[in-house]
């Protein structure tokens, strides 16, 4: 009996392990993986070094050097020796996964009066930076001196779109000094789990027109789960519906087509959608999320705010993004050695600017004149001007300026009126300029100019991207304009071939116009649809020109990609 007793204790002993297997197995099953805590920082630790100068699995290591004294945990850390200029450490973290919130942290310490740091980092989606957290990520404070480790730590939200993190510290000179050292270690980035569905909607959502372009604002929706961001849906129609769970929705800023969307981060309360059809309703849903990727969980039930509002009356008169090289713009040097360039590091909407330094190793005096193309200001009423500006460093303001009597040569012996608009605040970042007026100056060669000047003693780099001058057509000319074929224009950006179809049989006329009014392809008819070859044009910013029966007129923009 004794013997039977132990068998069967053995036996129970057996079954309990064997039940508590399967059951730690059906936990690890079931549960989702990104639940679990994993370090994405590779050598966030710094044990691992290449050479004394580059730590390994770190991409840029500017004036690194390995350190055993002081470290903030192991064996090493990276000391970093400050110079004239800033100075990175940077490695492109793999892995993240939009929507999900992280943790992000390392330790510093800045115990000399001759090197300062601070973190400098971005979202990224795919090489694209992403601006989100900009407050967070790359902060206006530098370093305060002091003999301990301090610790930098963030929590964070990854954009929906984020699918990478670039994790970049800096150090800079102080006091005007140099060869200072300051130290890092252990950087760190983990996951911080899924969050259940967003317990409210926002409120207060509404759209207003600005010429082209809709704002929308909202307030913050609240409750146990916030959010941890919006998708804002657009359409030309009232037809907008909600989003699926599992399923992110990308940015698509182009309405060309009658929809689009755009992320944005909880806590900014705002976003817009520019160069819109003019004359067009537009409808607005915003929807709050958590997490990201196939974990996105929207708040798709209840009832979602709403908004709509209908574009001005306005005509493209001019617009530039130096995506594709200067245009139809002049760029005029009178002194200096330096001039206006373009760039495309961190522009607006990660694309190509314009942009003008006089620094060169030290500031130059220079005066550097970047003008707009010629433009019929009598055709048109309420001509307005907008761009987005940034810059950095110290020196003179960037100026804009309008002038009906420059002939095209030097512009110092023209008369400028001086534009007043909405500046940057410094360390590069981009603003718009706001509704600038122009519509006081008339005259069929009108000149918008951006002028910078650096003296030899200080020189900012100012930065100038999205230059759109609109207006409403003049009196007489398209008051009585009763065009009513909607027409779609497909694809816009087109590369080679465009196609345009019109919701009636009518006969149609369409000439294709450079944005200075050179027609570059006359009178094309069609009835229903056609195809224009667009192939031995360069990449631009043009103007479809249609006329129907009646002599009623409509103006599209196509954008041509290449």
């Amino acid at each position: 009996m004794a013997f039977l007793s132990r068998v069967n204790i053995n036996l129970i002993f057996k079954l309990m392990k064997d039940l508590y297997i399967l059951l730690t197995l059906a936990i690890f099953v079931t549960v989702p993986a990104s639940i679990f805590a994993q370090e994405l920082v590779l050598n966030g630790d710094l044990e691992l070094w290449d050479d004394p100068e580059t730590p390994t699995d770190w991409v840029k290591a500017e004036a690194i050097s390995q350190t055993m004294d002081p470290v903030h945990s192991g064996t090493y850390s990276a000391g970093h020796t400050s110079a004239s200029s800033s100075l990175d450490l940077q490695q492109n973290v793999q892995g993240i996964i939009g929507g999900t919130n992280y943790s992000i942290s390392y330790y510093f310490l800045d115990n000399v009066t001759d090197a300062k740091t601070r973190i400098w980092s971005y979202w990224l989606e795919g090489d694209t930076y992403l601006t989100d957290n900009e407050a967070e990520l790359r902060p206006q404070e530098y370093s305060s001196d002091s003999p301990d480790w301090q610790l930098f730590t963030a929590s964070l939200t990854a954009p929906a779109t984020a699918d990478g993190f670039r994790f970049e510290v800096r150090v800079y000179h102080e006091n005007n000094l140099t060869g200072g050292m300051v130290y890092y270690d252990d950087f760190s980035i983990m996951a911080v789990g899924i969050s259940p569905e967003p317990t409210n909607h926002p409120t207060d959502f509404s759209a207003t027109a600005a010429g082209i372009n809709i704002n929308l604002s909202w307030t913050d929706a609240i409750g146990d789960q916030l959010p941890s961001g919006y998708i804002v849906l657009a359409s030309n129609e009232d037809n907008i519906t909600a989003p699926v769970d599992g399923t992110v929705v990308d940015d698509d800023t182009d309405l060309s087509d009658g929809t689009g969307a755009l992320n944005v981060a909880y806590g900014a309360e705002m976003c817009s959608f520019g160069d819109l059809e003019s004359n067009t309703p537009y409808y607005f849903k915003i929807y709050p999320y958590t997490n990201g990727g196939a974990d996105i969980d929207y708040k798709n039930d209840g009832t979602a705010q709403w908004a709509s509002a209908t574009t001005a009356d306005v005509s493209i008169i001019e617009s530039e993004d130096f995506d594709d090289g200067w245009g139809d713009w002049t760029r005029i040097s009178i002194s200096g050695d330096q001039e206006w360039e373009i760039d495309d590091l961190y522009g607006f909407d990660d694309s190509p600017y314009a942009k003008c330094t006089g620094y060169d190793g030290q500031p130059y005096a220079n005066e550097d004149w970047l003008i707009s193309p010629p433009m019929n200001f009598n055709n048109y009423s309420s001509e307005v001007l907008s761009f987005y500006n940034a810059d950095y460093y110290d020196g003179p303001v960037l100026e804009a300026l309008i002038s009906n009597d420059y002939d095209g040569s030097d512009p110092t012996t023209a008369t400028w009126t001086s534009l007043e608009f909405e500046t940057s605040t410094g360390y590069f970042e981009w603003i718009n300029s706001g509704d600038v007026d122009v519509s006081d100056i008339d005259g069929n060669a009108v000149y918008i100019a951006f002028k910078f000047t650096s003296t030899s003693q200080e020189s900012a780099t100012w930065e100038v991207d999205e230059v759109l001058i609109t207006g409403a057509e003049a009196s007489g000319i398209g008051e009585t304009n009763t065009f009513s074929s909607q027409l779609s224009i497909y694809p816009n950006p087109a590369i080679s071939i465009v196609r345009i179809t019109s919701s009636s049989d009518d006969n149609i006329e369409v000439s294709l116009y450079s944005i200075t009014g050179t027609i570059l392809k006359e009178n094309i008819g069609f009835s229903g649809s056609c195809s224009i070859d667009i192939s031995d044009l360069a990449g631009g910013i043009y103007l479809l020109n249609f006329t129907d029966e009646q002599g009623n007129s409509k103006i599209e923009k196509l954008i041509i990609d290449k």
